[in-house]
């Protein structure tokens, strides 16, 4: 039978609760279990797909097309397994489910109500993974904070689940967190204490305390959380502050984290868990032989987690290369023709970022415009494609008055248009080309030699392609196609022939990457960068 965690946050956001989760789950699976996890988002969106990403960090996507929260790019990275559309559920989603089925007639003579209603949709959601015993752990990341109105639903539904699984066969585990005041030169356990009651007033009991700290807990601060919180003392558990999100199931590890959770579920440990992958990753994470510093180029630069599958995505590659990458993020609406230079002066290499909408487009086509020209190497997702296609019609085919038709409609030289097949379409995030689609490599080319195969299948989230009517003008001037899928001919791969490395794609490899697979192009990337540091190196 499936056992259930329910993993819920107090005191304060962002405390880690998908880095907990990811890593009690790898750990569990490090022990030959089989063990999913899902997020319930408790905002009113049915995705974040038309969320800031200045609020809300990067929407990732699934292999099936979900546009998702940034945590289940966690959960892919960590256990190296896919999620889907049934791992991320939100209030949105919820809320649309039971008024449906209110207007088709399921609920004829009843008021529809938060309970049994909404709670019901939501213990199904959570249930669901779990149904076909495909798993024997199934974990469930509840957003939010203890407390919230919006998370009370949430918050009775796993109660509910609770009473209807039983003990042996469901467990709560509380991030929370015990702050040092530097006045009083101590930890306090108060906020956690406030955090457990305000659980126990909605009817839950948490078993582990997962207590974020920057200073070690004492025994005696473990014993007083343990006494008040009404928890075994094994079950407070220490989440100190580390270098690494990938230094954490670690961590977890030294604390016994997973032992104390199958103790009590009643499951067997097991063999003691196999990370020698892991701790061999982490070695060469943190020992490199070689440093570059690569320059991203984006607009929402303020807020790292935009952004954070293509950081994460580096540090795969600089592990695979033993070199450590030194990032730096720049705003490309603060790139001008008259900086440009400046701005990415001393970088090894520039990826020109994802986006959407024509803010900071300029700039972006002012740092491909250096990479260019001066054979720095290039990497460009998704809009950082389109924007590569523009920059190379202004400046190399003259079309000076080359765009996209996301940005100027009535461009002379539309070199990038908006999807054909979804221009009729009124909801907005089914404008997008989203999941994923398999696309055909050619031999003899850059891209071939980083896959070292002809077909391939990568995540999308675009709503404009490459205007394939000027294709064979680009030929000629040396960018080709390397890249497209199968049926449309939609191109998908670009690359310049005379240049070091200057390859972009409309797919975001950045989705497919993880621990256990770091993604061949950034890794191809990253040794091009360290190529290129060697030979300005020599000059």
């Amino acid at each position: 039978m499936t056992k259930y965690i329910f993993v819920t946050g107090g005191v304060t956001s962002s405390l880690g609760k998908g880095i907990i989760a990811a890593s009690l789950a790898k750990l569990l699976q490090a022990r030959g279990y089989k063990v999913t996890i899902q997020k319930f988002d408790p905002y009113i969106n049915i995705d974040p797909g038309t969320l800031d990403p200045y609020e809300h960090g990067e929407c990732y996507v699934t292999e099936d097309g979900a546009e998702t929260d940034l945590d289940l790019g966690h959960y892919e990275r960590f256990l190296n397994v896919q999620t889907s559309q049934a791992n991320n559920v939100t209030t949105g989603r919820i809320y649309q489910h039971v008024i449906e089925q209110e207007r088709s007639g399921a609920y004829l003579g009843k008021t529809v109500q938060v309970v049994p209603h909404i709670t019901d949709e939501i213990k199904r959601r959570m249930l669901l993974l779990g149904e076909n015993d495909e798993y024997d752990i199934v974990i469930t990341e509840l957003g939010g904070t203890v407390g919230d109105i919006e998370s009370l639903p949430f918050i009775e539904a796993v109660r509910q689940l609770r009473w209807q699984l039983g003990n042996n066969d469901s467990l709560v585990v509380h991030l929370t967190l015990v702050p040092f005041l530097a006045a009083a030169g101590e930890l306090k356990t108060k906020p956690t204490q406030h955090s457990v009651k305000t659980l126990l007033e909605y009817g839950i009991q948490p078993d582990v305390l997962v207590c974020r700290t920057e200073h070690k807990l004492s025994m005696d601060i473990r014993k007083k959380l343990a006494l008040f919180c009404n928890v075994n003392i094994n079950a407070v558990i220490e989440s100190i502050d580390a270098p690494s999100i990938y230094d954490v199931p670690l961590l977890m590890l030294k604390e016994q984290l997973d032992r104390t959770v199958l103790a009590k579920l009643k499951l067997p440990t097991r063999n003691e868990p196999d990370l020698g992958k892991w701790k061999d990753f982490l070695g060469r994470l943190k020992n490199p032989t070689d440093e570059i510093h690569v320059a991203l180029v984006g607009k929402y630069v303020e807020l790292p987690d935009a952004y954070i599958s293509v950081a994460e995505s580096f540090k795969h590659a600089a592990a695979a290369t033993e070199c450590k990458v030194k990032v730096s993020y720049i705003a490309s609406g603060a790139i001008k023709a008259h900086n440009v230079k400046e701005k990415l002066k001393g970088v090894h290499g520039i990826l020109v970022a994802p986006g959407f909408g024509q803010r900071g487009i300029e700039g972006k086509i002012e740092a491909i415009r250096c990479a260019r020209e001066n054979r720095i190497p290039f990497f460009g997702i998704s809009l950082g494609m389109q924007c590569a296609i523009i920059e190379f019609a202004r400046n190399v085919l003259n079309l000076s008055s080359a765009n996209s038709t996301e940005i100027d409609e009535k461009s002379a030289h539309p070199v990038i248009k908006l999807l054909e097949e979804h221009s009729e379409v009124s909801e907005f995030n089914g404008k997008m080309r989203l999941g994923t689609y398999d696309i055909e490599i050619k031999k003899g080319t850059k891209a071939y030699s980083v896959y070292a195969k002809t077909k391939i299948s990568e995540r999308h989230r675009h709503k404009c392609e490459f205007n394939k009517k000027f294709l064979d003008s680009f030929r000629d001037k040396g960018m080709i196609a390397s890249g497209s899928h199968p049926e449309s001919e939609m191109v998908e791969i670009i690359e310049l022939k005379d240049h070091p490395y200057f390859l972009a794609t409309q797919f975001h490899p950045e989705l497919k990457s993880t621990v256990g697979n770091p993604h061949p192009l950034f890794v191809n990337f990253v040794d091009a960068c360290i190529a290129y540091k060697k030979s300005i190196g020599k000059n």
